[in-house]
């Protein structure tokens, strides 16, 4: 198998985040409890609806993947944001694991432009099994660092956002706000991520090359250099059995 067979057949980002099917599932506890929430006035049906999609939406992605993890995901986010609004007693609370995470995600991701671990470059070769050799460039250290700030942007906007809807009471907008800053504001940071993967990419293949090229060019010196030093000793054997030759003659 060719090493671009294997590189076709890798999950794309997208797959490995479940892929838009997975995204909607993602999306549908949040939007069970606020309309069960509104329609009952019920905290506690909508915490009991809301977990009940997550379990149902994880056995589906379960079957479709052949693996337990995508059920264990599913449910945990939101079994932990409905354990907070339990205990709160407002159906805000659900919210509230959200808000606080996304501000620890944006705090870690600004923190590793500071110790120059750009977390847009580390998260994405890991996911796709890639080196670090960019590591080694610093251009492309750079690029993931720019990389790395617009998804730091992401999550402190949402955080400012939510954090603002939430003191405000304002749940339902609560919801509007998670859905809409969620995927696609994470769409716009994946953009700046492929951006600063295609630009490493073709920086560290240039640069793969140029060495190529060199360590061709330098073994052809070497090879001429042995040449014109090595004698050719069948030349030399002719040259002195003409010379005895003439030698004899004389």
């Amino acid at each position: 198998m060719t090493s671009a067979e294997t590189e076709e057949k890798q999950p794309t980002l997208l797959e490995q985040m479940g892929g838009v099917s997975g995204m909607l599932y993602s999306s549908l506890p949040v939007v069970v409890f606020v309309i069960v929430n509104f329609a009952t006035k019920n905290l506690m049906a909508a915490i009991i609806s809301s977990l009940a999609a997550a379990v149902v939406i994880g056995v589906i992605l379960a079957v479709r993947k052949g693996t337990v993890q995508p059920a264990i995901s599913a449910v945990f986010g939101v079994g932990i944001a409905a354990f907070i609004a339990y205990k709160t007693g407002e159906a805000k609370g659900f919210f509230l694991f959200g808000i606080w995470q996304s501000v620890v995600y944006g705090g870690a991701f600004v923190l590793s432009i500071i110790v120059r671990w750009p977390l847009a470059g580390v998260i994405w070769t890991f996911l796709n099994g890639r080196d670090r050799s960019w590591r080694s460039d610093k251009a492309s250290v750079r690029d993931y660092d720019i990389a790395t700030l617009v998804w730091a942007l992401v999550f402190f906007a949402r955080f400012v956002v939510q954090r603002w809807l939430y003191d405000e009471d304002q749940v339902g907008w609560l919801a509007v706000a998670k859905l809409g800053m969620g995927y696609p504001l994470m769409a716009i940071a994946l953009l700046a991520t492929v951006w600063a993967v295609r630009r490493s990419d073709k920086r560290l293949k240039a640069a793969e090359e140029a060495r190529a090229a060199e360590a061709e060019a330098e073994g052809v010196l070497a090879r001429t250099a042995d040449d014109l030093l090595t004698p050719d000793m069948d030349e030399l054997k002719r040259v002195v059995e003409a010379d005895s030759r003439d030698k004899s003659r004389d």
